[in-house]
């Protein structure tokens, strides 16, 4: 077997904290309004952002999620401007981070964490799950008191083809990194999403703190526990 070389994180729920049902709600009154404003139909928006999120979470690889998103929901509103491109970059840009600021906060022992697996000699890799662009992901990191340099990579839609909870997606992490599966742990709260690892044989921490377990695993067959729990998880790893 080998020895572990590279912690891949989560972060929704895992290194920050988040109200998934306000996060979602702020989300949409906040970029609809932003459309309404240039004059576009909120509930033809709605509809129209809703069905690119779902069918990029359904990605199957033929392109980046970037790509996916974009496509659909170019097609679902009858074609795609400039203006309406980039109003929506720009909602990402300059506003995103007060839906973040509304639905987030910061977990005070997430920067304790990732320093605990870098003094342990391991990778710090961001697995998020990648719906939205890296500038976006980029501010939820900063919300939570971390930097993106903190991380050795991070997932985005822009370098990224497939979601959680398809397997492909580590599929996909794993050979952009040049891992192997037995090379790596991964560390979440949600027991769809991250445990869609365990079906290339990754294993996975289960972080209780915010735990979603919307599908009934029992953790006690599982490594899983609070904060303290999974630092002293992440020392002992490759202990002798």
């Amino acid at each position: 077997m080998k020895k572990i070389t590279t912690v891949l994180f989560d972060l929704d729920g895992t290194l920050i904290g988040m109200d998934q049902d306000e996060f979602i709600r702020l989300y949409f009154i906040a970029i609809l309004d932003k459309l309404a404003a240039l004059g576009y139909d909120k509930c033809k928006m709605y509809e129209s952002l809703e069905k690119a999120i779902y069918l990029t979470k359904r990605n199957n690889g033929e392109m980046s999620n970037e790509q996916r998103f974009w496509q659909t929901f170019g097609e679902a509103v009858g074609g795609l401007s400039d203006e309406l491109s980039n109003t929506l970059l720009e909602f990402y840009v300059k506003e995103f981070v007060k839906v973040l600021e509304g639905s987030c906060y910061p977990y005070p022992r997430a920067m304790e964490i990732i320093n605990t697996a870098k003094e342990r000699g391991l990778r710090a890799v961001l697995a998020t799950n990648p719906l939205f662009p890296a500038v976006a992901t980029h501010a939820r990191i900063r919300l939570g008191g971390m930097s993106p340099s903190d991380f050795e990579y991070i997932t985005a839609y822009e370098n990224s083809s497939y979601c959680k909870p398809n397997p492909d997606y580590f599929t996909e992490l794993l050979a952009k990194l040049g891992l192997s599966a037995d090379e790596c742990v991964m560390i979440g709260n949600d027991t769809r999403d991250d445990f869609a690892a365990h079906a290339l044989g990754i294993p996975v921490f289960v972080l209780t703190e915010g735990l979603i377990n919307n599908t009934g695993v029992d953790l006690s067959l599982y490594p899983h526990g609070k904060f303290d729990d999974l630092i002293d998880y992440i020392k002992l790893l490759n202990a002798e």
